[in-house]
């Protein structure tokens, strides 16, 4: 929870992860449903819904999902540091899922691990002072016996076996700890007399070294309880041996055994010593815990003696002082019948081991038979070498989703918040929902593509080359298409030609796979980018101008709004000025304006992230694998196909060569139905002829000059035949638009296969240097530089030209499809047409549109040549005459192809 009492994450409070994933599939779901209705009922294309549909559908499921993973991502931060030592990370969550029920266990874990730890740097030292005292006397004795200072009398032996008696005691009680360790807990049941164990404990005290004074006292005097005796009498030595530790010389300790009712009865140990404060009662019976500093010890007795008092189903606890008083009370109550399942520990069968002092065999004799007793599933494995980082070096940071989905064909460098680029793209993205809706493309389409190329080229990190500038240079020419033609899907292809060469050049692209590539990472580039979005968003809000700057424009915009609004309603003049600088502000057409602004900032900002952190494409290619043994593996099928082309350009001759009657008499066709009917398939052959050279040269051996040479012939005799049937394909074209017409799809086709032609040479180029790195960039700068004459040449207009040649040749001509031309043919259906005749191909345009012009934002060059060419038209087209005028006429009120 956040402080104000807010959930952190909007779905905190549901409390299961599966209904968090259902809500975030059904809320992405209806908010793409939205959002694409809301599109389509403005109007916008799909190619601009689709892209914002999803852009917010993921924002939405952001939004949605965050903090949902958090917890996650803390657990992974935090277990890299356990590795590293640090036991102290712990993970804050509120949440009552699946994952927050994890977050919970893991602090728990983390506690007992931050625990565990703390016990083992604890007894570490604890044992190593307690080892480091007995042997430092024990040395010391033993050199001062060897340099004849000390003489061997009892006392100094008496002195010896005290300090190997100390050692027991800490070996003694380290075993103990391990059999608990291990669950080796079995339970001896007899009936134990507590007074004969109470006084056997107390004579086995007094032996010790310590002057103190035992009173032991048993209410009622004789009676008897079911435990383990040895088990039990541990339990009272190790808390005499503590109570003797704490007391003052001279002093009196207190044993006192009670019968509390039937089931029950209680054993109290009170010293004189100086007592356990209240603050440090929970811990004296943890391992290694002690009431205070004196005494000496290892801590580990209280913690054997509690384990005792729970392994016969009781428990152990420091009782307060009472007012006045002084020393420690330390209370055990157990069960007067202690059965066999009174612990949850294992019932292995093992020897007891005491808290006395005992013989060094006896000590190694109780380790064996503990070692034994241990099940193979219970004993420690062999330790290996530690590869864990030292504490306090650097802790790996888990990877963020993008990372991991990319991987490494997409990594990203440390990159700092970029606001310039972010607030550029915004600002592109308001300059096309200005400007773009409800117009035609014109000189501001191109402008904000333009503005958007320079914002990505300011953010690459690509060294300036000849291949990056022409790459730009072809680019800005097809851009410059938006503001030059008026047949809008010149212009678009343009664009789309233009950003694919910015693509390929941000990113280095160079292959037949990777130039492909790079216009599909642009497209990624707006998932890859979103931490650095995030980072930047984060960093941005943290600006402190930023917020005056936002509150001031916005204040400033309600004042131009409500006083602009007020002197345009007042006054016509004042109005006509605003009406043509304010654009539209319906609510289809701010819809429509809020989905140019979403598409071309986010265009902008994938843009430029594709050119600050490329994907490393730039070298990649389809696998080459490794070459055939023998040529004829590869030079059978290449031959074979070489053989089809070669049977098909002597089917072409003949005929050529047979005329129209051989035609019919063979396939029923005319020449004109001949010559259409396989321009396709001959195109696609073309294709796929550089597929094929392209597996030849993958597969076949290089070794020796012998198979170069084979190589080298076999692809040039393929290449050149494929470019007869190149020139087969238009010359059969060229025959059938003299008898059905020119179109622009037929002439765009027309120059395809000549690019493809083109393509051809570089082939033949390529294959005599055996080198074709430098191929797949000739191919892209060929094509674009054909589509760039394309459009420069004004295919409607050419079109138009040619179909009016044609008609005054053959007195053909389809008036339908030349008033379907764009605005681009206009000039030439002028030019080429009397008037009357132009007019009933223009239909109502020259005398409906004339007057009719572009504001400065949708101007183009064909548009304002189109008005130019029909301001002279004054002559309505008369049906009568319209009709008989060309084939397929449809009056018309207003232009096509606008």
């Amino acid at each position: 929870m956040s402080p104000g009492g807010a959930p952190r994450e909007p779905l905190e409070r549901v409390g299961s992860i599966k209904v968090k994933l259902g809500v975030l599939v059904g809320a992405s779901v209806v908010v793409a449903a939205l959002f694409a209705t809301i599109g389509d009922r403005a109007g916008m294309p799909l190619w601009v819904t689709l892209p914002v549909t999803v852009a917010v559908a993921l924002a939405v499921v952001q939004w949605l999902a965050r903090g949902m993973t958090a917890p996650l991502r803390e657990m992974t931060r935090a277990a890299s540091s356990m590795a590293a030592g640090d036991y102290a990370q712990r993970v804050s969550t509120a949440s009552t899922d699946e994952v927050g029920q994890l977050s919970r266990a893991f602090n728990a874990m983390a506690a007992d691990l931050a625990d565990s730890d703390q016990q083992r740097r604890q007894l570490i030292a604890t044992v190593s002072h307690e080892l480091r005292t007995p042997l430092t006397a024990q040395r010391a004795l033993l050199e001062n016996l060897v340099d004849g200072v000390v003489q061997p009398d009892d006392a100094a032996l008496r002195g010896a076996l005290t300090q190997s008696e100390r050692l027991s005691d800490l070996v003694g009680d380290l075993l103990d700890l391990s059999r608990i360790d291990a669950g080796v807990a079995p339970l001896r049941l007899g009936e134990v007399r507590v007074g004969d164990l109470l006084r056997a404990a107390v004579s086995e005290a007094e032996l010790g070294s310590r002057d103190v004074r035992f009173v032991c006292r048993v209410l009622p005097e004789e009676f008897s309880v079911t435990a383990d005796p040895a088990r039990l009498a541990q339990l009272v030595a190790n808390l005499l041996d503590n109570a003797a530790r704490h007391s003052p010389a001279g002093g009196e300790i207190a044993l006192v055994a009670t019968v509390l009712d039937d089931r029950t009865w209680s054993l109290e140990f009170v010293d004189e010593g100086p007592g356990i404060p209240a603050e440090k009662a929970a811990d004296v019976f943890r391992r290694f815990g002690t009431g205070d500093d004196s005494g000496g010890g290892t801590g580990l007795g209280l913690a054997i003696a509690s384990w005792v008092a729970e392994l016969h189903g009781g428990s152990i606890a420091v009782v307060p002082t009472p007012p006045g008083g002084r020393g420690a009370r330390l209370r055990a109550v157990l069960p007067r019948h202690t059965t066999a399942h009174a612990t949850v520990t294992a019932a292995t069968p093992a020897v007891a081991i005491t808290h006395s002092s005992g013989s060094t065999n006896a000590l190694v004799a109780q380790e064996e038979t503990m070692t034994k007793a241990v099940p193979p599933s219970a004993t420690t494995p062999p330790s290996r070498p530690s590869t864990q980082p030292a504490k306090g070096s650097a802790r790996p940071t888990p990877e963020p989703w993008t990372d991991q989905l990319f991987g490494r064909f997409w990594p990203e460098s440390s990159l700092g918040p970029q606001p310039r680029l972010l607030l550029g793209a915004l600002g592109i993205g308001l300059l096309g929902a200005l400007t773009l809706p409800e117009r035609r493309i014109g000189i501001a389409a191109g402008l904000v593509a333009m503005l958007a190329a320079a914002l990505i080229l300011s953010a690459s990190t690509e060294r300036r080359s000849l291949w990056r500038v022409l790459a730009v240079g072809l680019g800005v020419a097809l851009t410059a298409m938006t503001a030059i033609r008026a047949a809008e899907w010149v212009a678009v292809l343009g664009t789309m030609l233009a950003a694919l060469l910015l693509a390929a050049a941000v990113t280095g692209a160079r292959s037949v796979l990777s130039i492909p590539l790079s216009a599909m990472s642009w497209v990624l580039a707006g998932l890859r980018g979103l931490p650095l979005l995030g980072r930047t968003l984060t960093a941005t809000s943290r600006m402190s101008l930023l917020w005056p700057v936002l509150r001031t424009a916005a204040i400033a915009l309600v004042g131009l709004v409500l006083f602009g609004g007020l002197f345009a309603s007042g006054d016509a003049l004042f109005g006509s000025w605003a009406s043509s600088l304010v654009p539209d502000l319906r609510w289809d057409s701010i819809i429509a304006r809020i989905f140019v602004f979403v598409f071309v900032a986010g265009v902008a900002l994938a843009g430029s992230y594709l050119a600050l952190n490329p994907p490393r494409i730039a070298d990649l290619d389809v696998p080459r694998g490794a070459p055939v043994r023998h040529r004829w593996e590869w030079l059978v099928p290449l031959g074979v196909v070489t053989a089809l082309f070669a049977m098909f350009l002597v089917a072409q001759a003949t005929a050529m060569w047979g005329g129209h009657e051989y035609l019919r008499e063979t396939t029923g066709l005319t020449y004109a139905e001949y010559v259409h009917q396989g321009f396709g398939q001959l195109t696609v052959a073309t294709f796929f002829t550089f597929v094929v050279i392209g597996l030849a040269t993958r597969k076949a051996p290089q070794e020796t000059a012998s198979d170069r040479l084979w190589l080298r012939a076999s692809l040039i005799t393929l290449c050149v035949l494929t470019l007869a049937v190149v020139a087969s394909a238009l010359y059969r074209m060229s025959l059938y638009q003299e008898a059905y017409g020119y179109t622009v799809v037929r002439v765009f086709v027309d120059g395809f296969e000549l690019w493809l032609g083109l393509l051809l040479v570089l082939m033949i180029v390529a294959v005599v240097r055996l080198n074709g790195s430098w191929l797949p960039r000739a191919a892209l700068v060929t094509g674009a530089l054909f589509f760039l004459g394309f459009a420069v040449m004004n295919p409607d207009g050419w079109v138009a030209a040619r179909n009016i040649e044609r008609f005054h040749e053959t007195g053909k001509l389809d008036t339908h499809y030349l008033a379907g031309l764009s605005p681009d043919a206009t000039p030439a259906i002028v030019d080429g047409l009397s008037e009357q005749q132009a007019a009933c191909v223009l239909g109502g345009r020259a005398m409906t549109r004339v007057a009719e012009g572009d504001d400065v934002f949708s101007w183009s060059v064909g548009r304002t040549q189109a008005r130019n060419a029909v301001e002279g038209l004054t002559v309505a087209p008369d049906p009568a005459f319209c009709s008989t005028f060309g084939t397929g006429y449809v009056p018309v009120a207003a232009p096509q192809g606008d």
